[in-house]
């Protein structure tokens, strides 16, 4: 007789779960940082990262307490994505309302300082307009949702393929 076992939850439960703290947390942080720091580019920035990390590691170890200790690499893979899609809707819409509603003169001050940074590595008029247009698209109206969770999601992806390496525990085949 062969015995299946199903996992008493679901990947996808797990990653939901996990996603609405890591995006909540991530929406935190990006709200203090575009506040109260002037440059984008500041490592504060690699904050939201570390929280990704130790979301899908929490969500992992989370998984393998009601699963008998055991998760295989794909399941490992699939709570990181679905994690990191939730979490990256959150911060997305997040970005969105804040640079449309909150403060809408922020995205203003980061081409300024942008544009600054540009002339500063001494480009040319038309290096610095072009780059400067190309950013503007980028950065205003829903497409900012759109980026912002592909980034997120490609950067949780890569994240849970190596995290899944550390964390998966598979159930022998033998049992």
């Amino acid at each position: 007789m062969e015995h299946t076992s199903t996992p008493a939850v679901s990947p996808a439960s797990v990653g939901i779960r996990y996603g609405l703290f890591v995006g909540i947390i991530a929406s935190i942080l990006s709200f203090l940082q575009m506040s109260f720091i002037q440059d984008p580019e500041t490592p504060f920035r690699w904050l939201s990262t570390v929280v990704s990390i130790v979301g899908i590691w929490l969500a992992h170890k989370q998984f393998k307490q009601v699963n008998a200790g055991f998760m295989s690499y794909g399941q490992g893979l699939g709570i990181g994505t679905i994690l990191s899609v939730v979490a990256g809707l959150i911060s997305s819409v997040f970005g969105y309302l804040y640079v449309s509603f909150i403060d809408p003169a922020y995205m203003n001050r980061v081409m300024e300082l942008q544009r600054a940074k540009m002339e500063a590595r001494g480009m040319d008029d038309a290096q610095i307009e072009q780059g400067m247009a190309m950013a503007e698209k980028f950065s205003s109206g829903p497409i900012v949702i759109l980026f912002g969770l592909i980034l997120v999601v490609i950067i949780g992806f890569v994240i849970s393929l190596i995290v899944s390496a550390f964390t998966k525990h598979t159930r022998p085949e033998f049992e």
